[in-house]
């Protein structure tokens, strides 16, 4: 009994050292679990800090553990090595990824929900990870673009605010410049655009190059205005007679030279109204969407907290019962709207999860 009580007694500390740095591990683990969502950007945060916690408890564990102080320096030093490596080699390792995502949430241009582009990969963002972020694209596809090589290439993101769109056209110098305008202009307000604008870009050979551009405010329907604006383009130009073709248009078959090139209209072959095609961004980035609707619930969620601890704050600086019974009822309003608000977060989550899997 006495040596094995001889044998313990140097490796109490570093058995104690131990256990408190497990208990810390595992305490701060709960703790940053409880009262968050589970979201990337609450995750990326959660595991940075585990990451923390667990390299702070190596360098307990070395300093506590029964090592003669050279040997205990030593270690210090291969451990200060190893972490001076994996930072040099980090630009090509997955600690580069980690690095990348860290500057990404630093800088802040995007987030989940926004439309981004980047060296020919366009699409919503659908999930900010440790390593990675995932982007749905137009065809309703999911792609994974390491955190790395978004901080090393040039990332465009759409604005939610509105963004400027553009479709250009080539027509003949016989056509009018200020007709072509006038239809141009007539096909951006018929898209919805705000603040059309028409500007020429090139007097070629033999063609000049128009740009018809405006502002959309609901990036939401990107897809569904690009393809319309277009559309409204090509029918203001038929419907003023204006033909769209080739400088060197070449046909087999011989017309007159009163004939033109537009399309007949027709009437309609049905009075009733057609019903609405549905928008090929509601099934594209359906998975996009989802997360840009938990995120926004989430901010919801943190903004009601803060106006709570604000009431709080304020009832108990209430002199009189009047103020601090509707100070009570307001408080209770916003707890109630908080805990509807956890239970569609959970149960919008719950959804995703099963069609994920």
């Amino acid at each position: 009994m006495t040596r094995m009580i001889d044998f313990l007694e140097p490796l109490l500390p570093a058995l104690l050292t131990a256990a408190i740095v497990v208990l810390v591990l595992v305490v701060a683990d709960r703790l940053l679990k409880r009262g968050t969502t589970r979201d990337s950007e609450h995750d990326f945060r959660n595991k940075l800090i585990m990451l923390g916690l667990s390299l702070a408890g190596l360098v307990m564990l070395m300093v506590a553990a029964p090592f003669e102080p050279a040997t205990r320096g030593q270690l210090l030093s291969f451990l200060g090595i190893v972490l001076s490596a994996a930072v040099a080699l980090s630009s090509t390792t997955i600690l580069g990824n980690v690095m990348a995502g860290i500057m990404l949430r630093a800088v802040g241009n995007f987030r989940v929900g926004d439309f981004v582009k980047v060296e020919g990969h366009f699409g919503r963002v659908t999930e900010r990870g440790f390593f990675h972020t995932e982007i749905q694209t137009e065809e309703r596809d999911l792609t994974t673009l390491p955190n790395l090589y978004l901080v090393t290439h040039a990332v465009s993101v759409i604005r939610s605010s509105g963004h400027y769109m553009r479709a250009s056209v080539s027509l003949g110098y016989d056509v009018p410049r200020a007709e072509v305008e006038r239809c141009l202009l007539s096909a951006a307000e018929a898209a919805g655009l705000d603040g059309a604008y028409v500007h020429i870009l090139e007097l070629g050979d033999f063609s000049v190059t128009y740009r018809v551009g405006g502002l959309l405010r609901e990036v939401k329907s990107l897809l569904t205005k690009r393809s319309l604006l277009r559309a409204e383009m090509m029918d203001a130009l038929h419907d003023a007679g204006i033909e769209i073709v080739s400088p060197n248009f070449m046909n087999q078959r011989v017309y007159g030279t009163d004939d033109a090139f537009v399309p007949r209209r027709r009437a309609p072959a049905r009075t009733t109204p057609a019903p609405a095609a549905p928008k090929p961004e509601d099934v594209a980035f359906d998975k996009a969407e989802e997360a840009a609707t938990l995120e926004s619930l989430r901010l919801e969620k943190e903004r009601l907290a803060e106006d709570a601890a604000a009431l709080k704050a304020d009832a108990g600086k209430a002199e009189t019962d009047s103020e601090k019974e509707a100070l009570a009822r307001r408080l209770k309003r916003l707890e109630a709207r908080a805990a509807r608000l956890d239970e569609i977060i959970a149960a919008r989550e719950a959804e995703r999860t099963d069609g994920s899997d």
